[in-house]
């Protein structure tokens, strides 16, 4: 396989074939994130791709999904995203599905008709970075986005037959509006109604503008209670017709795994059970991005 850079991919596709179609991310301006810094975002080779296909073809058969790394691959024209589907299609027969990164950019340029073409060749799954419901927030962190077209946006990948994963993110919007972000970005993942949330910590990462506007004074990183009581808001906010609202990444500090509704008021019982101290949280040194 050819690889470069930094290989990112969701905790749910730990088994699946990494297959990089992209390098960097296409937009690589969100003040948190410092996964592709200095890095150009570019397509890689047709031909590259092709041959990582032939590899994955001789020596990948048990897997039975693939992601397409890096970041939002989506965007990636359609005619040569469809070849791509087709060669996976065609060499690895026993793959079930295919998955994907996407942002709001990438979702409005493919039409209805395109991602449902991507469908009906096993893009199975998209992986959708909300972080949060708040417009204000979103604008502050330098998304490219505002609610109202994450929520057309998500609903659009879901019309079309394709599975969404959301990420959202627990301390982005700071101290003051913790609670708004919370209940806002309930808003908007009821809204949208997606397959799985995964709801992650923020981690400052040095050379990132966030983590700078941290040492300026300018930001502040919320606690472990503040945390909690924030994803405590976020998941009374949120009404799914069903779907899994995960907070069991290594970043937080209580392990969530909550299948909706008929988890909701467990899940906030135990939330409340740790803010009064009868649940341990994870200590600082096991957290990790």
């Amino acid at each position: 396989m050819h690889y470069e850079g930094n290989i990112i991919r969701p905790p749910s596709e730990a088994n699946s074939i990494l297959l990089q179609v992209t390098v960097g991310c296409s937009r690589n301006k969100c003040t948190f994130c410092g996964t592709y810094q200095g890095e150009r975002f570019r397509i890689k080779p047709d031909d590259i791709m092709m041959e990582d296909i032939a590899f994955a073809a001789q020596n990948c058969k048990r897997q039975r999904r693939v992601f397409l790394c890096d970041g939002d691959a989506l965007i990636i024209p359609q005619k040569r995203l469809l070849n791509i589907l087709q060669a996976i299609e065609t060499q690895l027969p026993w793959v079930t599905r295919v998955g994907i990164y996407a942002n709001a950019k990438s979702l409005n340029m493919k039409t209805m008709d395109e991602l449902k073409e991507l469908r009906a060749h096993r893009l199975g799954i998209a992986y959708m970075g909300l972080e949060t419901g708040d417009d204000e927030t979103l604008k502050a962190i330098n998304k490219g986005a505002g609610s109202a077209e994450m929520i057309a946006m998500g609903k659009k990948a879901k019309a079309a037959g394709i599975k969404l994963s959301i990420t959202v993110l627990l301390g982005i919007a700071g101290p003051d509006r913790s609670q708004i972000h919370a209940e806002e970005t309930g808003r908007v993942l009821s809204a949208i109604d997606p397959d799985y949330i995964g709801a992650l910590s923020l981690m400052l990462i040095p050379g990132t503008p966030l983590f700078e506007d941290q040492r300026a004074g300018n930001f502040r990183l919320i606690g472990p209670e503040e945390m909690l009581r924030e994803l405590r808001t976020m998941i009374e906010h949120t009404h799914l017709s069903r779907g899994l609202f995960h907070a069991n990444h290594a970043s937080n500090y209580l392990p969530i795994k909550a299948r909706m509704p008929k988890d909701k008021e467990k899940t906030l019982k135990l939330i409340d059970e740790a803010l009064a101290g009868r649940v341990h949280l994870k200590p600082e040194w096991m957290r990790a991005l």
